[in-house]
């Protein structure tokens, strides 16, 4: 049985942008989306585990595997662009 081809994730407009990231297991993280892969694996830099409002921990950089994403939400504004097909 044949569900059709995957799309690539298109993260690209993301790239050098915070993002908040929720994470399995309740955790999220805060970072600067570096790179990606057509996984949804990331890297982040600059990263900031965020326990509570009150609580916060600076990690730096990390690679996050794409089955372990279940949010990705920016956190600065950004610019329209109009798809083009």
């Amino acid at each position: 049985m044949t569900f059709g081809k995957q799309a690539d994730p298109d993260l690209t407009k993301l790239l050098d942008k915070k993002l908040a990231i929720k994470l399995n297991g309740n955790r999220t993280v805060h970072g600067i989306l570096r790179g990606f892969d057509t996984f949804m694996n990331i890297a982040l830099k600059d990263t900031v585990e965020v326990v509570s409002p009150t609580e916060k921990y600076e990690i730096g950089m990390v690679i996050i595997r794409g089955n372990s994403i279940l949010l990705m939400e920016p956190l600065e504004s950004m610019a329209y662009v109009p798809k083009t097909e």
